[in-house]
């Protein structure tokens, strides 16, 4: 009887064991299913249904950067900032040119003076072995100095090019290539857009003009100044397309490098305004330099005015006008004479000689021209050498 009664006693305790334990596994089943169905429940999406300014973003995703743009249209003091963005750029672009080409100078007459020590470490120096290697080396020597120039301006134009085509880079891009004052990134976009292109055909048609007068603008303003110009051009022409966008309330977004390429194309026609030129697909019909400005100066204004949104004609006004003053100093003075001393003629910076002897590699002058025992009282300021 006893032990019926402990075999009672123990099975009651068991059962009540059990019990508890399928209670709690119960109870902690049902907290892990209520915690997965947590998200599927619709109120993350609620901000979505209540703004339809704001978007929905998924929890389980990371943050994305959207492109930030003005709530409402953005009026002339917007374009303070860019204003005096456009100034310090231009400044410091033509400053750092005129440094950059004085100790370019003052490098060439200290290798003047070592010609035989440059000889012999050219004997010295082991030759390039490989035809690919000689090849590339004959080619980069056969070309201009403004065709050598204008390769690294084509080299980051291609690699811009590239960059729109990876997926995760396109709100970046959108953001900083491109130019548009009812963006809040003003600044930045006003050089990087000049770089952007989207189009191949864009990029190809604007590359090759700025190749076909690589050679004349360069020769014109030499490669340190051409460097200032394309940049500060870049930046003027978009400083101009924000100033015509505010005012006449079309807002949208620019790329390209036309504007900069407008410079080039019109200080060139404006410089040398009988050379003849052709269009690109139709070399056979040949006009002036002096009648394609005019007429695209003329087609752009008409398109301004008309409103046509293809191109961006504020852009390219602005950088012809800015082209047209660049063949002579944009100040507006005339051409100084050249200055004769023992070392022979000094020209300055703001003379552009048109005879055939003067070179844009500044070249060193001959033994006629006699430099004094210290170079650089040559170059107490950035000038160039003629040899007569």
């Amino acid at each position: 009887m006893a032990w019926s009664c402990w075999a009672r006693l123990c099975s009651r305790e068991v059962l009540s064991g059990r019990r508890c334990r399928g209670h709690r596994f119960t109870l902690y089943t049902q907290h892990r299913n209520g915690f997965k169905r947590a998200p599927q429940k619709t109120e993350p999406r609620k901000p979505d249904q209540e703004s339809g300014s704001k978007t929905y973003k998924s929890s389980l995703s990371p943050p994305v950067q959207e492109t930030i743009f003005y709530t409402s249209s953005p009026s002339l003091k917007h374009l303070v900032k860019p204003f005096f963005f456009t100034i310090g750029f231009t400044g410091c672009a033509f400053g750092s040119a005129a440094i950059w080409q004085y100790e370019y100078l003052k490098s060439r007459v200290q290798n003047y003076f070592n010609d035989a020590r440059a000889d012999w470490m050219d004997k010295l120096r082991p030759q390039k072995n490989g035809d690919f290697r000689k090849q590339v080396n004959k080619w980069w020597n056969s070309l201009s100095e403004g065709q050598r120039t204008v390769t690294g301006i084509i080299a980051a134009n291609v690699f811009v090019f590239c960059l729109w085509r990876i997926p995760p880079m396109q709100r970046t891009m959108i953001t900083y290539f491109t130019s548009n004052p009812a963006s809040r990134v003003l600044c930045s976009p006003m050089l990087l857009s000049t770089f952007s292109h989207f189009s191949l055909f864009h990029m190809a048609a604007n590359m090759y003009v700025l190749w076909s007068f690589s050679s004349s603008i360069v020769s014109l303003l030499g490669r340190e100044q051409f460097i200032a110009v394309y940049l500060s051009a870049g930046v003027i022409s978009t400083f101009v397309s924000y100033v015509s966008k505010v005012t006449t309330g079309r807002f949208g977004p620019s790329l390209g490098a036309s504007g900069a390429i407008m410079t080039v194309l019109a200080a060139v026609c404006t410089k040398m305004p009988e050379a003849k030129l052709a269009i690109i697909l139709l070399p056979m019909f040949t006009f002036t330099a002096g009648n394609a400005l005019k007429a695209i100066i003329a087609m752009d204004m008409a398109g301004l005015v008309l409103g046509w949104k293809f191109f961006d004609h504020a852009a390219h006004l602005g950088g012809a006008l800015f082209g047209m003053q660049e063949y002579r100093p944009w100040t507006g003075a005339k051409p100084s004479k050249p200055i004769k001393t023992k070392q022979g003629f000094i020209i300055p910076e703001d003379h552009f000689v048109q005879e055939t002897s003067y070179r844009a590699d500044f070249k060193i002058p001959e033994a006629k021209t006699k430099f004094s025992p210290n170079p650089s009282a040559v170059f107490q300021a950035p000038s160039r050498i003629l040899n007569v």
